[in-house]
């Protein structure tokens, strides 16, 4: 896998048709990772394309690491909506969006689990939660899609001045993804360490 022309470049890579965003992305120095909320990667990359939505992502990652791109890198996506980070609005200016096929929150009926729109989850798929809340359902990620992930990631960090990576949940007080399912140390230590910038955007 690779990116020319802001495109990321690999056989398991399908783009998809995404004509509403078109405001330049300029000196891009985040990555958000949300969940999608929804059903399959496909369903939801054609949900974020639709012009009559009113959001998008620069990309899609499914469960099976397959990746669907929307946007490409040098130009926004509407993936933050109203957002601050670190004294600065309007994430969407500054960031990428991943999202990661993923149903989110679960609903515990005896012993199955269900999405909120009313898909059975496997229980091996499966992450049980411990917080504030109690004992919560989460839809674990998948190994290959974290991979998938990182590697992207990894990538957004050579080509661009990337050196935040954050969750949604990180820049909203709206938003709960990627959620406690998430395996934050694990994904950073697969992306490995981003490069420190200066204020004036030079590597160091």
């Amino acid at each position: 896998m690779d990116i020319l022309s802001h495109v990321l470049v690999s056989p398991n890579v399908t783009r998809v048709a995404c004509g509403k965003n078109r405001t330049p992305l300029l000196a891009p120095d985040t990555i958000v990772v949300h969940y999608t909320g929804g059903g399959d990667a496909r369903s939801s990359a054609l949900y974020l394309a639709d012009p009559a939505t009113k959001a998008s992502a620069h990309v899609v990652i499914a469960r099976d690491g397959q990746v669907f791109q929307l946007v490409p890198f040098n130009v926004r996506a509407w993936h933050a909506g109203v957002s601050a980070l670190e004294g600065r609005t309007n994430v969407n200016a500054f960031s990428f969006g991943i999202e990661l096929a993923n149903a989110g929150r679960l609903t515990r009926r005896d012993d199955r689990w269900f999405t909120w729109f009313g898909t059975e989850i496997p229980g091996e798929e499966v992450c049980t939660c411990r917080g504030r809340e109690g004992v919560t359902y989460w839809h674990a990620y998948t190994p290959l899609q974290l991979r998938v992930a990182a590697r992207v990631c990894q990538l957004l960090a050579k080509y661009y001045p990337v050196c935040r990576l954050v969750g949604h949940a990180d820049i909203t007080s709206r938003k709960q993804d990627p959620g406690p399912a998430f395996p934050w140390e694990a994904f950073r230590n697969m992306v490995g360490n981003l490069p420190r910038r200066s204020k004036s955007g030079e590597a160091s």
